[in-house]
């Protein structure tokens, strides 16, 4: 089996992620990691076990590296992604795809006329409950969908003193829980129930108006404290928590709500849909549980089992039933699609995995979410 040279480009949180579920596959080599200069590159893949420590732009000129995973901060996704397709690799790329429409729609062009694979990573489609709900969805089991309910919690930036490069607009965007967290929520609801969102009415707020921004570099989720002369105050004008009603396609209605300050919420998503004939249930902190919500008889338990599933679900199941299965699992069962893909050496048809057309798709939702929260009305998408 021919070896797939990758490079993976930043190395903060999702990195990693990324580099640990690519080496879960037989056929994927990461050969080479990239950061922002060469005495980071090589601490990091020194650190990482990765042999090549590269700038970005010698990555881009070394005919050895087939595929390119972006890992890096939001306003750098356009830019990199564009000059990765450019020299003639596949990218995969962290969501957002871009942090302006436009860009993300040049890119789509770009990606297109180029035939090259191209992915952003939504990776969680990829809990096989996520996928056995929608099959189930198609073959009749949920009925005609009347109305949906979702939320995404965490706590991270719970604190006054939690900072992070999503907090500045110029590094992250316009909207940040909705963008970060909610881009998955919104993408899920989509791909799950199979409608469109064609209006959006929001509500952000802002819970801290100032942080203690750190004079020193601390890792996302990394839980390091600080002194307090450590810290600058700085103001913030993104948003903490967010809810936002929805109108699809199908002429019902839902909402949304997320939020990175809910105490005690690691890294929650909760999403109920209600049918004519049931009602599921699913949380992402009890990935391999769904509950199935009956009026005429017994509501339902169904645990994930690859022998119960159907055969587009249990595809994303490696272990038997009981066995269970989580985050770093679903990057494994994406790349496992894409690279499908990129050994064919073009983009498919019709893709299995999110495409550029998705990260497109996720962003125009997020602009008209910002939209509404600033005029305080209804828009359409």
């Amino acid at each position: 089996m021919e070896k797939i040279n990758v490079a993976v480009v930043g190395t903060g949180f999702i990195g990693p992620a990324h580099i640990e579920a690519l080496r879960r596959s037989p056929n994927i080599e990461v050969a080479a990691l990239c950061e922002v200069n060469e005495e980071l590159a090589k601490a990091k893949a020194a650190q990482l076990g990765i042999t090549k420590a590269m700038l970005f732009e010698d990555m881009l000129k070394d005919d050895s590296i087939k595929a390119v995973h972006i890992c890096t901060p939001n306003f750098l996704h356009y830019a990199q992604s564009k000059a990765v397709l450019e020299a003639g690799k596949h990218v995969i790329c962290e969501k957002p795809l871009a942090t302006k429409i436009e860009e993300a729609e040049e890119l789509v062009k770009l990606a297109k006329k180029s035939g090259l694979v191209n992915a952003v990573h939504f990776n969680l489609r990829y809990y096989p409950m996520v996928r056995q709900m929608k099959t189930m969805r198609e073959s009749g089991e949920l009925g005609d969908i009347y109305s949906i309910m979702g939320s995404y919690l965490q706590d991270w930036l719970f604190l006054q003193t939690d900072y992070n490069w999503r907090l500045e607009p110029d590094k992250s965007g316009d909207s940040r829980a909705i963008a970060d967290i909610g881009s998955h929520l919104l993408d899920l609801t989509e791909y799950v129930t199979g409608l469109k969102i064609t209006e959006v009415m929001a509500d952000f707020s802002t819970v801290h108006k100032t942080r203690l921004k750190p004079l020193k570099a601390i890792e996302t989720y990394s839980g390091k404290m600080l002194q307090e002369s450590d810290y600058e105050e700085v103001p913030i004008n993104t948003e903490d928590h967010a809810t936002v009603m929805l109108r699809f396609d199908n002429g019902h209605k839902g909402s949304v709500t997320v939020s990175q300050v809910n105490a005690g919420r690691k890294n929650r998503l909760n999403i109920e849909i209600a049918g004519s004939k049931a009602n599921f249930e699913w949380c992402s902190e009890k990935p391999n549980e769904l509950w199935i919500g009956r009026r005429e008889t017994a509501n339902q338990q169904l645990m994930k089992d690859p022998a119960l599933f159907t055969p587009e679900a249990a595809k994303l199941i490696g272990f038997p039933g009981g066995h269970n299965e989580g985050f770093p699992d679903t990057s494994k069962q994406m790349f496992k699609e894409v690279y499908a893909a990129i050994s064919e050496g073009k983009q498919p048809e019709n893709p299995s995995y999110p495409t550029f057309e998705d990260g497109y798709r996720e962003l125009l939702i997020c602009e008209r979410i910002i939209e509404s929260h600033k005029k305080q009305a209804w828009v359409k998408i």
